[in-house]
């Protein structure tokens, strides 16, 4: 990656409420795909799509994957190192308070935003996960706990990827370092549910209250 972490593909929307959004898409998607979340869940907010730095096959990814459900994990905690520094430098370009951001992420974008609070949780005040899986097979060090920051995990009951079993383990490996987490789980697979949408607005902007 650059030496200049504003390099990487991104998109900006300025806004006026908060919390700001960060947007981080899934395989194969880039930094316009998930630009369309915004009306639904918070409008009036800014927002921040980066594109991953990984390419698969020609298809983008925030970190590597060995095989399918099977994460370089070395090569996963080098990138959230990434992000929480594009991050930093977004801050300072775009006039955001240091970790007001509230990642909204699918698939490989919600397992990024995951790997980004448990290793660097003061640049989030929380998440929305969709379809995510456990981004660490074994917890990282505890330096930081997640006090105070809220989290959101919407899988699918169905999903053939991010299982019963992936939802539960993810929730409680954020809880066990405080994190106030909550499961919304609907009937479907490994996609966005828009029937969600009103709740995960609801849960974004009660975390904007309290910001």
């Amino acid at each position: 990656m650059s030496e200049d972490p504003l390099r990487r593909p991104h998109i900006w929307q300025p806004g006026s409420t908060a919390p700001p959004l960060l947007l981080l898409h899934g395989t194969g998607g880039d930094e316009r795909d998930l630009l369309v979340l915004r009306q639904h869940l918070a409008p009036d907010a800014p927002v921040l799509s980066p594109r991953g730095t990984v390419s698969e096959q020609g298809m983008a990814r925030f970190f590597r994957r060995l095989r399918e459900g099977v994460f370089d994990e070395d090569d996963l905690r080098l990138r959230a190192d990434e992000l929480a520094a594009f991050l930093a430098a977004a801050e300072s370009k775009y006039d955001v308070a240091p970790g007001s951001w509230m990642a909204v992420g699918f698939s490989n974008g919600a397992n990024m935003a995951s790997a980004l609070l448990l290793r660097h949780p003061e640049s989030l005040v929380g998440a929305v996960l969709l379809a995510a899986m456990v981004p660490f097979a074994e917890d990282e060090p505890r330096d930081h706990g997640l006090a105070g920051k809220r989290v959101l995990i919407v899988n699918g009951d169905s999903d053939p990827m991010a299982k019963y079993e992936q939802t539960n383990r993810l929730a409680e490996q954020l809880r066990r370092r405080d994190a106030e987490v909550s499961l919304l789980p609907f009937p479907g697979g490994h996609t966005i549910d828009a029937r969600q949408l009103p709740r995960i607005r609801t849960f974004i902007h009660a975390v904007g209250e309290r910001t």
